[in-house]
């Protein structure tokens, strides 16, 4: 099933469902992920997505998931055009199950969650609030009422088959209005509560509508076309080269000196190699002496 995500409404409340299976896998391939960091990376890169979807045509925004456990940071960028990128700090964590469960919320520790938005103003909007547990779902829904006064139910999931790749993920956040009406919020609860597993939703093969669809039961809802999601990395090597020249000329003729520079990208973990050759003509282009 490719990517995808879905918007759906009642009167005073809105949700967002998203299947991120393949995107989970590519990152998780990209940062060679343990199962317990694959999880959290793959939560983490579906919330940014339903965050995201929020925003206009031309915003993006960062979560960043900053634990004391031994993950270290967990970070997604997402644009409101469907694509992530992310990564973790540690991605070689390996811990024994929790019954049957991967310890994510133990990997992760205790610590912060910060949102920045990036809506073309000048200063971004940020947010932070503590985590409650580390399962990055209940940590985004807890950022989202405390940071923007909004009540939201966030259900994330990604299953890690044996051989560690990502069998499933998706995600869900259902968020309520001003003048929701008590019956229907009261029916949304009940419909939350009897949901299984977003991942085993997805490895059932539901889609993102379907997903809706189940968290509505009972209610007429208006549910609208899907959109593509998909793991996406900015960097480039003119990005990389302007990175160059922005250290400076003396860091810069150094690196010409040794004969190349290699530059490996924290998101996607590409690995660019810039010659002799061309570090000098950029450091020709720096101005100075």
């Amino acid at each position: 099933m490719t990517d995808h995500l879905v918007k759906a409404t009642v009167p005073g409340v809105r949700a967002f469902a998203a299947v991120t299976t393949g995107l989970a896998e590519e990152a998780r391939r990209r940062h060679d992920c343990f199962p317990v960091a694959a999880a959290a990376l793959g939560r983490t890169m579906t919330a940014a997505l339903l965050l995201a979807a929020n925003l206009k045509t031309d915003e993006s925004l960062t979560v960043r998931i900053a634990g004391d456990g031994p993950l270290g940071g967990v970070i997604a960028d997402a644009h409101a055009l469907g694509t992530v990128r992310g990564y973790v700090q540690n991605p070689h964590v390996a811990l024994p199950l929790a019954g049957n469960k991967l310890p994510v919320g133990q990997a992760v520790g205790k610590g912060h969650i910060h949102v920045t938005r990036f809506t073309g103003l000048k200063q971004p909007f940020s947010g932070t609030a503590e985590l409650v547990s580390g399962e990055i779902g209940e940590d985004v829904a807890n950022y989202l009422l405390v940071s923007e006064q909004t009540p939201s139910t966030v259900a994330l999931g990604v299953l890690v088959n044996p051989d560690y790749t990502v069998a499933a993920a998706g995600g869900i956040m259902v968020q309520a209005m001003p003048g929701a009406e008590d019956t229907v919020l009261a029916k949304l609860e009940a419909n939350i509560a009897a949901l299984p597993a977003v991942s085993e939703l997805v490895r059932g093969g539901a889609d993102a509508a379907a997903m809706l669809l189940k968290v509505f039961a009972g209610l007429e809802a208006t549910v609208f076309a899907p959109a593509k999601a998909a793991f996406l990395c900015r960097c480039s090597p003119a990005r990389v080269e302007a990175m160059l020249v922005s250290l400076g000329r003396e860091e810069l003729a150094s690196m010409a000196a040794e004969g190349q520079a290699e530059v490996r990208c924290h998101f996607c973990g590409e690995k660019y190699v810039i010659g002799g050759d061309r570090l000098q003509e950029l450091l020709a282009s720096v101005p100075g002496k």
